[in-house]
């Protein structure tokens, strides 16, 4: 293992817990994350050399490094936006929004990556140019979409681009790598059941929307189980039921909100093909009336065959073979960084976040101990992709 930069950003560690601790406490949702633009762009000037352009995307920042003639140019991504989750940790810098924390680990992506551009920074170690892509609004799709359509790639070209999630039950610091398909489509829809209000002691005079909505959760479970293979890989999730709010009355509507995903775009429309057809049917049969609201379209998230071995041989050399796991298992979770690849050659990555509870838990803790082990591997992908 090549310990001598690791130990140099692991001096570093202080400043480094500083700045994630700051987002931890201040978290924003997708699409706002004003004051925590405002934030890394201001560290960013603090660590100097860096051209520093905001507002990519909303709230995005693209940080720009040339150092001497070559001609590559490698992209380096992370996410900073949070969850409109409440925090059940009792930390010292514990979130200090209610409802809002950060709880999926953005703000440790976000942190590393700030680590990788103090140290490039002082010793410039490489020939080309880096750009540090702050992307927001991952958790919503919005972000990746609305940098690029903004002209991430044509303002801040690269040659292939890379990204990294720290992920619990992975062992604590190792890397997982696989070529292709590696993250799902997620469609993220809204389905709004309207009924009729009545009391509850003359359901007859109403027409439920619960009753409908319970029903369509139980038909839409269907969609998987009796259509699609069980060698291929598909979710239709209702993670949101929200209708009511007395005992005693019949209420006018109900919102369902579900998050769908699916490895192949042949399954995907035939999956949302049939949430439309058996969310109509059973809003019929229900004589009730019904509004799909679809979210932002997903894409499937593939890494490219070349990058992926690449940078996994610059992970070996980096950390030592027993760091680097080569076959990981492909996530029904999903990432707008799949927008990325589907413009750049690259690769994303995991990184184990050890034996924690998962993103997304109200008691999710990044270990903060990986804040200079991301620094440094997005370090060695720049030092050696620009030698």
């Amino acid at each position: 293992m090549n310990t001598d930069v690791l130990e140099k950003i692991k001096s570093d560690k202080e400043t480094l817990t500083s700045w994630m601790d700051h987002m931890h406490q201040h978290p924003e949702l997708a699409m706002t994350e004003v004051n925590t633009s405002q934030f890394i762009a201001e560290k960013l000037r603090e660590i100097g050399s860096w051209e520093i352009a905001e507002g990519i995307g909303k709230t995005g920042i693209v940080a720009s490094m040339t150092v001497g003639d070559g001609k590559r140019a490698i992209g380096l991504r992370a996410d900073f936006d949070a969850l409109p989750i409440q925090e059940d940790n009792d930390l010292p810098y514990k979130s200090t929004v209610p409802g809002k924390a950060h709880l999926c680990g953005h703000d440790g992506h976000t942190t590393m990556l700030l680590g990788a551009a103090k140290y490039l920074a002082e010793t410039k170690n490489f020939n080309g140019t880096v750009h540090l892509i702050f992307q927001p609004g991952e958790e919503t799709m919005q972000g990746g979409p609305a940098m690029i359509e903004d002209g991430l790639f044509d303002k801040f070209p690269v040659d292939a681009v890379f990204g990294m999630h720290n992920m619990p039950g992975l062992e604590l610091g190792k890397l997982y790598y696989n070529t292709g398909k590696f993250m799902a489509a997620v469609d993220n829809w809204e389905i709004e059941i309207t009924g009729k209000a009545s009391h509850g002691s003359m359901p007859e005079l109403g027409i439920d929307p619960i009753v409908c909505g319970s029903a369509l959760v139980m038909a839409l479970q269907t969609i998987v189980a009796r259509n699609l293979s069980p060698w291929h890989n598909s979710v239709v999730n209702v993670g949101s039921f929200q209708s009511g709010i007395a005992g005693n009355a019949v209420p006018q509507s109900a919102v369902l909100r579900l998050s769908i995903r699916n490895m192949d775009p042949d399954d995907r429309k035939m999956v949302l093909d049939k949430v439309r057809l058996i969310t109509k049917a059973q809003a019929e049969a229900f004589n009730c009336k019904v509004e799909i609201r679809e979210g932002i379209p997903g894409t499937v998230l593939v890494n490219s065959e070349e990058e992926t071995y690449w940078a996994a041989k610059v992970a070996k050399e980096t950390f030592g073979e027993n760091q680097v796991i080569t076959d990981a298992h492909p996530y029904m979770g999903s990432e707008d960084f799949a927008f990325m690849l589907e413009k750049k050659k690259g690769n994303y990555c995991m990184i184990g976040n050890g034996d924690t509870y998962m993103i997304h838990h109200p008691k999710f803790i990044f270990n903060q101990d990986l804040l200079p082990l991301g620094a440094r591997y997005w370090v060695a992908l720049v030092e050696n992709y620009l030698k």
